[in-house]
């Protein structure tokens, strides 16, 4: 057995064996170590490159250059096909038959193009729907920020403030509208802290079950019709959480373009969990246009994403990821996972609010909050939503929750109308990133295509609130 597998060598890419004699001959040596060595130096081994002459090494440097795809990548492949070939080739034996278990069947069925479905579906409606927008943010919210913030801690805050500062600038700065405590405090404490705890406690479970990679597995084949592949799933899945982590996270990604797709479909189309939370529970009361918002966004990620591949020269690379064996996840694994992430988007997050409060304050007093709004009026207009809307359209910048905080209030107010609450929603989601996404894409990006993105973004934004706008009052359709 062992000297039939040994006459079986690797069949490597045609590629990769004219790289590897074009190696052979220019280091000189074509014996079998001197093929060995031929394959090391294609894979980038840099000790071996250190003993070669400085005129080959660019010699070298060009024939990896020249291939279309990583040459460790088409190696590794190549050799995991014949570590397969011969796996394939030795018989499973009854009893190892027999300890093929449910969790190994279910694997493999939530990998399958049609049958995996389901599964995905059930994830979606059970995990982020029912447990992080139903429950989390309207159950869990409502007992926190309108029953202990509003009715016990807020009130208790501002009575203190009132007696111990008389400056009343400065006790609209802690305590107003827009205060530090009654906006950045009580949104980021109250409304955004429930929420992301328990999406990223759904995202701990189907990460430590095993569900992750292979939902990456299953939508690899969609996906590629963007540029795509399935290891996008990680930055796009995260996104939901946060998607100012998830475009730093974009670094997973093998190439530039696959980067600077996801990132632009980030920044339009992926409501972080605080947004999605709270729209959630905006749409819930409206079945017909929560499916219709679902919908749209939908189409608009498929087309973006088809667009930009088409406008972005390449190709996606290929996909390969290790898959581990499916298990009912630890409580502790959980746990420690949702803590730690908990952890750092808390700690990135309440300073933002605080700092943007801060800047709605000072925007207040020197009357340029109210200069922005009145550039945002037009739009407003634009989408038949009433003038109260901009102020939510200008916080959305500020943090994307903020703005669906906003719509939130105009709605507790009974200031927007079924279909007008259902294209805000629509555009606020679709709207430019919030100021922190925006600032790590000038960072992982560069200037151009951050504030390329950002002009884009607003563009579809609009474009796409206007143009349901006129669908549902053509068709009849009320929500």
């Amino acid at each position: 057995m062992a000297s039939s597998i040994a006459e079986r060598p690797v069949d490597y890419d045609p590629r990769i064996e004219s790289a590897i004699i074009e190696i052979e001959r220019a280091i000189g040596d074509e014996s079998a170590t001197g093929r060995a060595k031929a394959i090391l130096l294609l894979q980038g081994d840099e000790e071996l490159a250190k003993e070669l002459p400085h005129t080959v090494a660019p010699q070298i440097d060009r024939i990896r250059a020249d291939l279309d795809m990583p040459a460790d990548w088409i190696i590794a492949q190549a050799r995991q096909a014949w570590a397969k070939s011969v796996s394939d080739g030795i018989a499973i034996g009854t009893e190892e038959r027999k300890q093929r278990t449910f969790a190994d069947w279910l694997g493999r069925v939530c990998m399958h193009p049609i049958y995996g479905l389901p599964f995905l579906f059930a994830a979606l409606y059970f995990g982020l729907y029912q447990f992080v927008g139903i429950f989390g943010a309207g159950t869990v919210v409502e007992l926190i920020e309108s029953g202990l913030f509003g009715e016990y801690v807020n009130p208790w805050v501002s009575g203190w403030v009132e007696r111990l500062i008389p400056f009343a600038p400065i006790q609209e700065l802690l305590v107003g509208e827009y205060g530090v405590w009654t906006l950045g405090v009580t949104y980021a404490i109250a409304l955004v802290l429930p929420i992301v705890t328990f999406f990223f406690l759904v995202f701990a479970l189907l990460e430590d079950s095993g569900y992750l990679p292979r939902l990456a597995l299953l939508i690899d084949r969609a996906f590629k019709k963007m540029g795509l592949n399935g290891r996008a799933v990680i930055p796009i899945v995260l996104g939901f959480g946060c998607d100012t982590m998830a475009t730093v996270v974009t670094r997973v990604l093998e190439t530039r373009r696959e980067r600077v797709i996801t990132t632009m479909l980030l920044s339009l189309t992926i409501p972080c969990s605080a947004q999605l939370g709270v729209v959630l529970a905006l749409l819930s009361k409206h079945p017909t246009g929560l499916a219709i918002w679902a919908g749209v966004l939908c189409l608009v990620f498929l087309f973006a994403g088809f667009l930009a591949a088409k406008a972005l020269p390449g190709q996606s690379a290929p996909f390969y990821m290790d898959i581990p064996p499916m298990r009912f996840p630890n409580i502790g694994n959980v746990i420690a996972k949702t803590l730690s992430r908990l952890q750092w988007y808390f700690m990135e997050v309440f300073p933002l609010f605080v700092i943007a409060s801060a800047v709605v304050w000072l925007g207040q007093i020197i009357g340029l909050f109210d200069l922005a709004i009145a550039a945002i009026q037009p739009l407003v207009r634009l989408l038949e939503l009433p003038s109260e809307a901009a102020v939510a359209f200008l916080f959305g910048f500020f943090r994307r929750d903020y703005g669906a905080a906003g719509l939130f209030q105009l709605q507790e107010n009974n200031l927007l109308t079924g279909n007008q609450l259902l294209v805000a929603s629509i555009t606020l989601t679709l709207f430019v990133p919030c100021i922190a996404q925006f600032l790590i894409t000038f960072r992982e990006r560069g200037s151009k295509m951050a504030f390329g993105m950002l002009a884009f973004t607003l563009l579809i934004a609009v474009a796409v609130g206007w143009l349901t706008s006129i669908a549902l009052n053509a068709l009849g359709i009320t929500v």
